[in-house]
């Protein structure tokens, strides 16, 4: 089976391009390719999935531990011909300033061959320095070729000697100049994959040109690998009991096929919310959860019988107009919620449940308002990266005393953030956040839920209400 991870020495490099093209390429070679993306990031998986229809899912060693990453990636990889892992950042770039979660930590974590995509602008024979650098910072460095992206055929033809003789690495090939395959970005990073047009002829064309220049035979002989196995985990207890294995090391999927859906959960999915792991889907789904999408934006209400809620994120601050003036939906959830539908929102979804939202043109819309605070931008990202939650009191998704990694990434912030939990970074700061009780979480933080109680959870509060519901 063909494996490896693409990574670059900075952001900004190409990776997504690579990975992309990369991806078609394999599909039309007939190696069925699924693809991975290290870190928290939910928009290069959408670009996998939406322009390529490829599988493709998060791997996460702050959100996630090793085992699960693990498991993780020998469940989705399985029958595939091959499994690319796009990189985040630089390669070495993890958790502050350690290597905890990078892409190395994700390469030596699964054992994967490193494709090196550098830029070679403005330099020569330095460039075999940086590339012997990389290589020797870390033991091993998993890196078995490079790639040249932005990088003209004439330029190529002299740094492909000059860095196999210098930096003692094959150089694989290169992709030129290519303007026209360039992704736009906003805030968030970059735009999502239904957000732009002719995306999948873009990358079929960059693929074209990535195949006429790429030594494929080379790259099969160094990426060719045995198909992951699934690691073996000890005999579990009770869900809610925690080991020695951590809270984050619970079964990925229940032990026992659950052959019947139990409850209905609606899952908002639109323009405005589209911030989902699928692992976390996949879980849900796992655990007994009939997963009912529904739009905020464009749907007149909830799917009815429903027993759960789940908001996820996305950008509801470019939609806030079109999201206020869709009130019946509003109302249909407000009433859902006061009721006691078990709900989850996290961070875009948070801001929806909240009383005001105030746009990008400084216009303030009503929102579902069964939470106190209006949001409103910052102008710069707010308490961004991972942060440890802890849990103050029990309720629908935690227990006292528990913590959980999350992450946030959001340019805009609320006049009430809750206080429900506590989030610490590694660097000592905290502070509180979250509205939490025995039918709801909301807050900023984002949950990654795959290898945790927390689907387990959810479900089975919806059962419980599901229960309730059909009590005479």
């Amino acid at each position: 089976m063909i494996q490896f991870l693409i990574a670059a020495p900075h952001s900004g490099s190409g990776k997504t391009t690579v990975t992309c093209a990369m991806l078609a390429a394999l599909k039309k070679r007939g190696y069925d390719p699924c693809a991975f993306k290290c870190g928290p990031d939910y928009i290069d998986p959408m670009f996998h999935r939406a322009a390529l229809h490829v599988d493709s899912h998060n791997l996460d060693l702050f959100l996630s531990t090793s085992f699960t990453v693990r498991e993780l990636y020998a469940h989705y990889a399985a029958g595939h011909g091959a499994a690319v892992c796009e990189g985040a950042m630089g390669f070495y770039d993890g958790q502050g300033m350690s290597a905890m979660a990078s892409a190395w930590d994700v390469a030596e974590t699964l054992d994967l061959p490193v494709l090196l995509v550098v830029q070679p602008k403005g330099v020569g024979l330095t460039l075999a320095a940086e590339i012997q650098g990389l290589m020797n910072f870390k033991n091993p460095s998993h890196i078995v070729g490079i790639l040249l992206n932005d990088c003209p055929e004439k330029l190529y033809k002299m740094l492909k000697p000059m860095l196999e003789e210098n930096a003692k690495i094959p150089v694989l090939g290169y992709l030129p100049h290519l303007p026209e395959a360039k992704i736009e970005s906003r805030h968030l990073g970059l735009k999502t994959a239904d957000e732009i047009s002719g995306l999948a002829e873009r990358i079929d064309f960059v693929a074209d040109i990535l195949s006429e220049n790429l030594d494929w035979q080379k790259l099969f002989e160094l990426t060719d690998k045995p198909e992951p196995e699934m690691p073996v985990r000890p005999k579990y207890r009770h869900i809610d009991q925690i080991d020695d294995w951590g809270l984050n090391d619970y079964q990925l999927f229940p032990e026992e096929e659950i052959e019947e859906p139990m409850v209905r959960i609606a899952v908002a999915k639109d323009e405005a919310f589209c911030f989902t792991y699928a692992e976390t889907l996949d879980v849900l789904t796992a655990f007994g959860a009939n997963l009912m999408f529904f739009s905020p934006l464009h749907d007149k209400a909830l799917p009815e019988n429903i027993d759960g809620l789940y908001l996820p994120g996305g950008y509801p601050e470019l939609y806030a107009k079109t999201l206020s003036e869709n009130e019946s939906m509003r109302n249909s959830i407000r009433s859902a919620y006061e009721n006691g539908l078990p709900t989850v929102a996290e961070c875009g979804g948070f801001l929806y449940l909240g009383k005001e939202l105030e746009d990008n043109d400084d216009e303030i819309y009503p929102m579902v308002g069964v939470l106190p605070g209006s949001g409103f931008p910052v102008g710069r990202l707010v308490r961004f990266g991972y942060a440890e939650l802890t849990a103050r009191a029990d309720s629908l998704l935690f227990r006292a005393g528990e913590s959980f990694p999350a992450h946030e990434f959001h340019h805009w912030d609320s006049t009430a953030n809750g206080t429900a939990l506590t989030a610490a970074k590694a660097n000592g700061r905290s502070w509180a956040c979250g509205f939490a009780n025995e039918h709801l979480y909301a807050g900023f933080p984002h949950l990654y839920w795959a290898g945790t109680p927390l689907p387990r959870r959810f479900v089975e509060a919806a059962v419980l209400n599901h229960q309730k519901e059909q009590t005479p």
